[in-house]
């Protein structure tokens, strides 16, 4: 019986990483209150297991975005211009973060800062700058325009506005704060249209997500788990990965169709959220 209730929180585990992961709300923050409230401890095993369901999570997106990325490395390969471009914007705005990254992993700064204050003061400062930023930014040009046109496609972006987004993507090593915000709105300040900031945010998720969940489970001891963990990895990494597949195909939809403040309000609810079950003890 505790081996099959530990299976269905991991389900659960998996459903929320598969939500969350992709809308600028902040996995992180859904995850510290789930994990609180479904009683998972917050040892090693757990932390690890957090980051398999983020592997799950992102490999939906490989998938999503596998034919434009073959397309655009097979462009790279033959020597064209669009493929050299795709591969220079992809790497600069992943660069700031990796380099970041890396001191951060170094100097373990998330044992000093994965803590829920710390979690929900991001959720609101993000949720305050998306408010912020959403209003100024780009819209799509209409034919006649005479103002500076924002960019709307990926073989568009220029260097510096790749290494823009790449240092607003940074600002997801907070804790709470949720990178596929802080990319979506480093896309605004760059001069992105929002369906774009997306695009160009999934692209950088690949690279990133992937380097950081294996650094992780490289440094992990795998050795003395039990049968019924085993399973949770594997049950927890396929229910991210379906959820995760069918989220992000409804969030790209949305961009089309509605604004980002809807999410900005609801961080600012779940931030308090975790204020309240901190304060009363559950957390």
């Amino acid at each position: 019986m505790f081996e099959f209730i530990y299976l269905l929180k991991s389900i659960v585990m998996g459903i929320v990483e598969g939500i969350t992961e992709f809308l600028p709300v902040s996995s992180t923050g859904h995850l510290i209150i789930a994990q609180s409230m479904l009683g998972l401890p917050s040892d090693d095993f757990n932390a690890m297991f957090m980051v398999v369901i983020q592997l799950g999570a992102i490999l939906a997106v490989l998938i999503l975005f596998w034919p434009r990325i073959w397309a655009k490395l097979g462009a790279f390969f033959r020597g064209q211009a669009e493929g050299r471009q795709f591969m220079r914007v992809w790497i600069l705005g992943c660069l700031p973060a990796v380099v970041l990254g890396l001191g951060w992993e170094i100097l373990d700064l998330d044992a000093w800062l994965f803590r829920i204050p710390v979690v929900a003061a991001a959720m609101v400062a993000g949720a305050i700058l998306l408010l912020f930023l959403e209003r100024r930014a780009p819209q799509p040009a209409a034919p006649e325009a005479t103002a500076v046109v924002p960019t709307e496609r990926v073989e568009d972006i220029s260097s510096r506005q790749a290494l823009t987004v790449g240092l607003m993507q940074c600002l997801s090593l907070w804790p709470g704060f949720s990178r596929s915000a802080a990319t979506i709105m480093g896309g605004w300040i760059a001069g992105f249209t929002t369906p774009l900031a997306a695009d160009y945010s999934f692209f950088l998720a690949i690279p990133i997500m992937f380097g950081a969940s294996g650094l992780k489970l490289i440094r992990f001891d795998f050795t003395g788990i039990a049968g019924y963990q085993t399973a949770s990895l594997i049950v927890g990494f396929v229910v991210s990965f379906v959820v995760a597949l069918l989220v992000v195909r409804a969030f790209l939809a949305f961009l089309h169709r509605h604004r980002l403040a809807v999410f900005a309000w609801y961080r600012i609810a779940a931030g308090g959220l975790l204020i309240l079950l901190l304060a009363a003890g559950v957390l």
